[in-house]
């Protein structure tokens, strides 16, 4: 099989029919589009979420620990704190695991929680580490969000700009291919990127001020995290490609390497579902928080489309994720 997200079908046949027994206290089950799991805990839910990094080869640790945390933020969830796996290959040393550690420690620093404990080991036959994060946050039982509550005439908005995640890995994995490609500063700017990766604040704030869904742009992309939304609230969708912001430093990169950025992994960008987008765009601005509105929300008859100058297509989760086809040709 290739590397990448197992696909939906797959999932749907033979991991959600192997789930164990469902729970009353579960208040949000597996499904296709929800990251994390909802437990009630008296007057507040539980959210927990799991990821591992497994297409950056630099910054791992950092990586982690924000896209765990993401997760909760979409859900509404202040994140509390992480659990870490680090598997390191046999060519590790010391010094190069440390590492992974000091930049887990840096994150979760910046988010203010705590590494709550974890595994690590050398395992036999990696080509190189792989980090495991499962966060945990905590939310009010009446405030929570899941991807699946998007609902017809909603609207449809984008945080930052797509393919923030996939610009920082392929600037700093990819340096010496995009050398005398990409200009020297450009691709400064591009690594900067990775400061740009938390969803946390708007997150929080999308909740509060009432979005009915949120989803992490993460693996497939803006076009994978508008699919997923619409396969978890049962809904129509119509993504506006040209409305979707995309930096200067992504078009730059995306160019040169034959890369679609709305298919690019794009932690760092929340996708919202609300009622008032006008609304929401200037309180989240308010924040301090970029957003856009790039599409809305049909029913369900009236299909998944994405729109672009040449016309309507259906709209459907990538087969898999640009950086992974990019980084197979590196």
């Amino acid at each position: 099989m290739r590397p990448g997200k197992l696909p939906a079908d797959w999932l749907k046949r033979h991991a959600f029919s192997h789930l164990g027994l469902r729970r009353h206290d579960v208040l949000v089950h597996a499904g296709i589009g929800e990251d994390c799991a909802v437990i009630a805990f008296g007057d507040e839910v539980c959210v927990l979420t799991t990821d591992p990094i497994t297409g950056a080869a630099q910054r791992i640790g950092w990586y982690a620990v924000h896209v765990g945390c993401n997760d909760l933020a979409a859900c509404g969830a202040r994140p509390v704190g992480v659990l870490v796996t680090l598997l390191g290959s046999e060519r590790e040393t010391e010094d190069s695991l440390a590492a992974i550690m000091a930049d887990v420690h840096a994150a979760a620093v910046e988010l203010g929680i705590e590494v709550l404990g974890g595994h690590t080991e050398v395992t036999p036959d990696l080509p190189q580490p792989i980090v495991v994060v499962t966060a945990l946050g905590r939310a009010p039982r009446s405030q929570y969000v899941t991807s699946a509550g998007a609902r017809p005439g909603d609207a449809l908005l984008l945080t930052k700009s797509a393919g923030l995640e996939g610009t920082a890995i392929l600037a700093a994995d990819l340096a010496t291919r995009l050398a005398g490609v990409v200009a020297a500063d450009v691709l400064a700017r591009a690594r900067s990127f990775i400061a740009r990766l938390s969803v946390v604040p708007e997150g929080l704030a999308a909740a509060a001020a009432g979005a009915h869904a949120l989803h992490d742009a993460t693996e497939g992309g803006v076009v994978g995290a508008v699919a997923e939304l619409a396969e978890a609230s049962a809904v129509g969708v119509e993504l506006w490609a040209e409305a979707v912001p995309v930096a200067d430093e992504t078009r730059s990169l995306c160019a040169a390497l034959g890369v679609d950025p709305l298919r690019l992994i794009s932690s760092g960008a929340l996708l919202i579902a609300a009622e008032d987008g006008a609304a929401l765009v200037a309180h989240l601005a308010s924040q301090g928080v970029a957003a856009t509105v790039v599409g809305r929300v049909l029913r369900a008859e009236a299909g998944r489309w994405l729109v672009t100058p040449a016309g309507r297509a259906p709209l459907a989760a990538p087969e898999r994720d640009e950086l992974w086809r990019v980084l197979e040709q590196a």
